[in-house]
């Protein structure tokens, strides 16, 4: 398999006990992290990727093997939407409306239950 300068990549994790995670735990851990763009190509088969600083511990070329071809390159990053933390880690909530109302009748009382988006 062979890639291209410009071309996006995905980064297989290793997948042995004691190798880097990149910060997962085992079972959850991904296969693959990425995509990253492939900068210049090292003989026939080592390439070296533009990583992100959160991965400069890990060395930037990598052999053929641990890249998977991307098939759509990424167009546009949406970043997620940052809630604001309170002092101790809790954030506002506010119901935006009530979806469904349902009364149970007990043997002395009635309890009202409401779903809320």
């Amino acid at each position: 398999m062979e890639f291209e300068v410009g071309n996006h990549v995905y980064l297989r994790v290793s997948p042995v006990n004691g190798v880097k995670r990149f910060r997962v735990k085992e079972k959850l851990a991904p296969r693959y992290i990425g995509p990253f763009p492939i900068l210049e190509k090292y003989g026939t088969v080592a390439y070296k990727l533009d990583l992100p600083p959160s991965l400069a511990g890990v060395h930037d070329i990598f052999h053929v093997s641990q890249l998977k071809k991307c098939l759509k390159a990424p167009m546009d990053v949406v970043l997620p939407k940052v809630t604001p933390l309170e002092a101790d880690l809790s954030y506002p909530e506010h119901p935006i409306k009530v979806l469904d109302q349902k009364d149970r009748v007990t043997r002395r009382k009635t309890i009202k239950f409401f779903k809320i988006q």
